[in-house]
This record gives C-alpha cells, structure tokens and sequence, in this order.
C-alpha cells in the first residue's frame, strides 16, 4: 500500500514531534511523516530519520522551500514558535508561506495548529487589558488567530486546531512550582478559581493524527482539544500528590503576574486574564471528550504527572 505523506512542520519540536511519532507508531497505518527542519544535522532529526523517517530541510521564511517539502505530500501539519522570535509579524508572514505552498502543492489537508485572536472579544480600545506592541492584546495567540484567514483565504482544506496550556511549560518554561520564603513550593497563575484547560504537548500531535485519520469530515473545522481542565488549585493538589510535599496555590492580579519582568510576561499576563475573564467560552471550546475520541492514549494531569514528576525542578 502506497503511504500518504504528512508534511510535519516543527517535527523537532513539541507538537509536530508528536504528530511524527505517533505516525512512526503506527506503522501498519495510511500515513508516513516528512520531517521538516531547518537543520537536518541536529540530534532530534537525527533520531527521527534513524526510526526510518524521510528528513527534509526547509524554513518558514523560505516559502520556496517550503514548496519543495510539501510537494507530493497528502497533507502538512503547520504550527510556529513564537517563543522563538518573539515577533507576531513573522508568526504572519511564515503562516502566509505554509498557506501559499500548501496550495502550490495542492495538499488535501492541511491541519493548523492555531488559536484566539483575542481582539475579537477584547478590541485594541478596550482598557481592561493593556495592548501591546501597538495592536495585540495577546501576541501569541493573535497572530496565530489573525492567520487562520491566510488558509481559507487561499482555499486550502484546513482544520484549525485549538490547543491549550502545556503541561510541560512546568518541565520547561519556568512555569513550575517556585518556593516561598516559608519553604513551601507555590504555583502561581492569575486565574482564580477559573479552569485551565491543559494537555500533554505530545497528545497534541497524537490528537493531530487522529484529525488526518478522520479524513475530509474535518476539514473546515475548528477542533478544540485538552486532556483536562483542572482549576490552580487542582492542579496544586495534584502536585502535592504527585511529589509528596505541598504545592500551594498562590492566584495573582494579572496585573502583577505582567510585572514579574520575564521575557514574554506581559504576553502571559494578558493570555491568562484572557482564559480566566472568558473561561466559560474558553473550556467549552476545548472538549476533552472530543480530544480522547482523536486521541485514546490522552492523558490525564494526573497521568501526565505520573511520568513526568521528577522532571519537574523544584527551586
């Protein structure tokens, strides 16, 4: 049988790494991953192309490049990094070169890691949360929100895919329980008693997989996905669990947690006031249910911290 390509963006990353590894998983299945890369020579696209997986350079500010990766695939999981650049605008302009190599390509489906465009409930004018950089509320998601229209706007076939917090931000992103001046390790988020809706970076892609599996009956879709959604205070209590020691949970005005001087902490600040201001919304657009249906190996916060607690640094 003659395997469908999945071209995987960001495939030495989070996400598509775990699109490219449940596709390896699954070897008796109707997909074979492209790993895209812009540095074919590093570890991680070493391991992949060593678990027998084609490895391919090409960068999202080369849309030649990209044409060229994309060509003859079935599909392509498209995502950025914000975090790498720090800059909304590039986020645009390397999603507008996914779109326009997508449809060069003729792909037949295109999954769009993406979320809120903020301003739509939030305007610019709007001083319950200041703007920044001149015209975003939350950069990170804005931008990837403001992209959605370069897919459609092109007739690619799209599914948009909402994600939600990492729970590895607490391995990775400083995110993790700090300790007070009492001793006691503390979580601290501006959300009060509002649901965080969170999941497993690599149930990301393994959610990704299930949507290509699914076929055209998701394409024009927006799927929302989360393998929990757990309150600070829940999650406190599971990491008290989890580590045998207590983890207080320690809620802060957004506005303090935007002055904590952090590179991104503004970014952040306004990110969580957003989740917690319109939660209801928030949590209903990211159904766990769905998720486990794309995903039966979904994990839990409390499954996710079974493997990955002693990854955790404690200060």
């Amino acid at each position: 049988m003659t395997k469908k390509i999945i071209a995987v963006v960001g495939a030495t990353g989070a996400q598509g790494g775990g699109l490219a590894r449940a596709v390896i998983a699954q070897a008796e299945g109707p997909f074979a991953a492209r790993v895209l890369t812009r540095n074919p020579g590093s570890d991680r696209a070493k391991e992949l192309a060593a678990l027998g997986t084609e490895v391919v350079e090409a960068d999202l500010d080369d849309a030649d490049s990209l044409k060229h990766a994309f060509d003859g695939a079935y599909g392509a999981f498209c995502v950025t990094n914000f975090w790498e650049h720090f800059s909304p605008e590039k986020e645009l302009a390397q999603a507008a070169h996914m779109a326009e190599a997508a449809k060069a390509t003729r792909l037949q489906h295109v999954v769009w890691s993406t979320l809120e465009d903020t301003r739509q409930w939030i305007p610019l004018d709007d001083d319950r949360m200041p703007t920044l950089m001149g015209e975003y509320k939350v950069p990170h998601f804005d931008a990837k929100g403001e992209a959605n229209k370069l897919f459609t706007g092109r007739g690619v076939p799209t599914t948009f895919l909402l994600t939600s917090f990492y729970w590895d931000n607490l391995v990775h992103f400083g995110m993790g329980p700090k300790r007070g001046t009492d001793g006691v390790l503390a979580l601290t988020f501006p959300m009060g008693d509002k649901k965080l809706p969170g999941i497993a970076a690599e149930d990301i892609g393994k959610c990704a997989y299930g949507i290509f599996e699914g076929g055209r009956e998701h394409i024009g879709r927006t799927i929302g996905i989360a393998g929990g959604h757990p309150t600070g205070a829940e999650m406190a209590a599971s990491l008290t669990r989890a580590l045998a020691q207590e983890v207080r949970y320690v809620d802060v005005p957004p506005e303090v947690y935007r002055g904590f001087g952090f590179p991104g902490a503004e970014d952040l600040g306004n990110m969580f006031q957003f989740k917690r201001d319109f939660n209801d919304y928030f949590c209903s657009a990211r159904d766990v249910r769905q998720s486990r249906a794309l995903n039966g190996e979904l994990q839990s916060f409390e499954d996710w911290l079974d493997r990955n607690k002693d990854r955790i640094p404690l200060e």
